[in-house]
Formats: C-alpha cells, sequence, structure tokens
C-alpha cells in the first residue's frame, strides 16, 4: 500500500463527525468518500468536510475503487452488514464499538476477514490511547504485583426519552453496548476472560438496560472486577486496578485519560501525564494505518480475539440480565445468575 491511506466514511453521525475531523489532521490520511442511507445525508457531510465523493448508499461505497479502508460508524445492529458487505468487496474496516450485537455476528466477521486476508478492528479508541498503553505495560511488568480487583464505570444522567436510539432494542439500545462496553474492554485488557460473570440490571420498559453492575471473576488469580454501566446516572467515570504491591487510579474520564497515579508500597504517588489531546480518536485511525502499510490484517494492540472475548463477555451479561435484541429472538440461552429489575 502507498504512504497515503484513502478512507470511506460510513454512516454520517456524531462519532462520523469526530473521528473524521480527526483523521484529517494525520498526515497520509486521505477522506475520498462518505456513505449514508440518503444522499442528501451524505451530501451534507461531504460538504462539510471537503469529501470529493458522496453516496445515498453503501453499495457505492463499497464499489469505490479509490476507498481502501471503510469506517463504520452506524448504529450496532448494522455493524455486521455494514462490515461485513465491505469485507466482501475487498475493503480493510475499523468497525465502531461493540464490535457487533452478539459474539456469534462477531465471529462470523472475524472469520471473514481471516479467510480473505483481510484488515478488520474494532474501534477501541482506549487502547490506543498512549496513557492506557502505559499503564497497561506497567500491569504486565508487575509494578503493582498480580492484580486483585479492577473497578470501572461509565454512565450518563439521561433521562433518555423513549424513542431515543439509546433505548430502542432493534438498533441495539441500553447502557451496555454503548458505554458498558468501556468497562468491560478495560477489565478484560488487564485479565482477559472471564470464567464468571454475574449481573444486575434495571430494564426500560422497551426491555433495554438502564443500569447494569457486573461482577467478573477469574479462578486462577482469584481477581475479579467490579463494573458498572447506566443510562440513568451520571456515575464518576473513574477506573482503578489494584494488586498485591500497589494501585493505579484513573480520574474521571478512566476510557480518554490525561493523567493517572502509581500507588506502590514504599514510595511516593507517581502521576502519569501525556500532552496528547485525550479525546482524539486519531489514535485508532494511525494505528490502523500503520498496520495497512505494513500488510498486518489484525492490529496488536486491538486483537481480533480480544475483540470475541468481549462481546461472549456481553452476551453473558445479557444472558444474566434477560436482554434480547429482536434479531435474537430464535437464539436461546440460558439465563444464571440473574437479578433484573424492571423500570
Amino acid at each position: 500500500m502507498s504512504e497515503t491511506v484513502r478512507w470511506g466514511i460510513l454512516a454520517t453521525g456524531g462519532i462520523a463527525e469526530r473521528f473524521t475531523t480527526d483523521l484529517q489532521t494525520l498526515d497520509g490520511a486521505e477522506v475520498v468518500a462518505v456513505a449514508s442511507r440518503t444522499e442528501t445525508s451524505a451530501k451534507a457531510f461531504a460538504d462539510r468536510f471537503g469529501i470529493p465523493r458522496a453516496y445515498g448508499d453503501w453499495a457505492g461505497l463499497f464499489a469505490d475503487e479509490d476507498v481502501d479502508v471503510v469506517y463504520v460508524a452506524t448504529p450496532h445492529h448494522a455493524h455486521r452488514e455494514a462490515a461485513g458487505r465491505a469485507l466482501e468487496a475487498g475493503k480493510a474496516v475499523l468497525c465502531e464499538k461493540a464490535l457487533t450485537l452478539n459474539a456469534r455476528e462477531a465471529e462470523e466477521l472475524v472469520t471473514l476477514s481471516r479467510d480473505r486476508g483481510l484488515f478488520l478492528m474494532e474501534a477501541m479508541w482506549m487502547y490506543c490511547n498512549p496513557l492506557i498503553r502505559r499503564l497497561a505495560e506497567l500491569v504486565r511488568d508487575g509494578a503493582i504485583g498480580e492484580i486483585r480487583t479492577v473497578q470501572a464505570d461509565f454512565g450518563l444522567a439521561g433521562p433518555f426519552p423513549a424513542d431515543h436510539r439509546l433505548r430502542d432494542p432493534a438498533v441495539g439500545g441500553g447502557a451496555l453496548l454503548d458505554l458498558g462496553v468501556y468497562p468491560v474492554s478495560f477489565a478484560q485488557l488487564l485479565l482477559g476472560e472471564p470464567d464468571t460473570v454475574h449481573a444486575h440490571a434495571l430494564l426500560s420498559p422497551e426491555g433495554v438496560d438502564l443500569n447494569t453492575g457486573m461482577l467478573l471473576g477469574w479462578s486462577a488469580s482469584g481477581a475479579s472486577a467490579l463494573l458498572s454501566c447506566s443510562l440513568d446516572a451520571d456515575t464518576p467515570l473513574t477506573a482503578s486496578v489494584t494488586g498485591s504491591l500497589g494501585r493505579i487510579d484513573i480520574p474521571r474520564g478512566f476510557f480518554f485519560p490525561e493523567r493517572f497515579t502509581l500507588h506502590r508500597d514504599g514510595h511516593e504517588p507517581e502521576e502519569f501525564t501525556s500532552a496528547d489531546d485525550p479525546h482524539a480518536l486519531r489514535h485508532e485511525a494511525a494505528e490502523v494505518m500503520r498496520c495497512l502499510r505494513t500488510g498486518a490484517t489484525e492490529s496488536p494492540l486491538v486483537p481480533l480475539d480480544g475483540s470475541l472475548a468481549v462481546m461472549r463477555t456481553l452476551d453473558a451479561v445479557r444472558d444474566r440480565i434477560g436482554v434480547r435484541y429482536p434479531q435474537e429472538e430464535d437464539v436461546r440461552h440460558p439465563r444464571e445468575e440473574a437479578v433484573v429489575t424492571r423500570a
């Protein structure tokens, strides 16, 4: 691949706007096309960002020979179709998180990308953040000893009206896929896939989770993670990792940190900071471009096996709390360790 990586943007919502804004600050990144389900939306987006081509359907973007990689920014329920069609058209794909609605769909995408030798990555920008990478490195190097507990939360105050997409089961609404994916991904970055999953939830009348608490466990080490997500409460948005020899605390905004503090037995607290814009999405875009230029089909920072493991955990949480999306009505899962309250 040439030094310039040519991007196509699929969907025109808020996250697509943020990503495109950051993408256009990167050397060697060129946004050549955008697609939406309506030509009006695609054209307005193209005009705003100076993108040469706008398509009123997905097919035009997938057929565009000048597009190297497609950024999928649709709602969750469309990730499987959009990313799958892009891969079938021979395009590399960066797909927003959560990767799909469920692990079965995620496995289908990963199998497709691997069978075709095409790049696929979940847009878990937290994993590409320089400070999160530094934190994970410190933990791997034993700075706090053996991990004992992880705590993380992500909640928004709301309230969201009944017709909001976050309340709509048909598009994968609820706190878990939009917000809970962050604390779960943070815990699994450090500990891998859990052996046990317990959950408690407050469900909306529509049947999506408004407030969910999770307790994950790892049998071999005895580590546990206490995580939560909410569409009904402005939670602290903090994270903490406690080990046998110390602790790391991340203040509000743990998934886009400006700093974190390392506490070690017998040492003064040590603060780690970064000059980078913590809200920037360019780090994940830069990782995609690095992989494409080297011919890699998976990112070591956001490995596909890790994304699959997170999707399995999210599935397990939904099993426990009894949340199903309409597309899954033919799928039966055991519902165990469930504590569910209806709003």
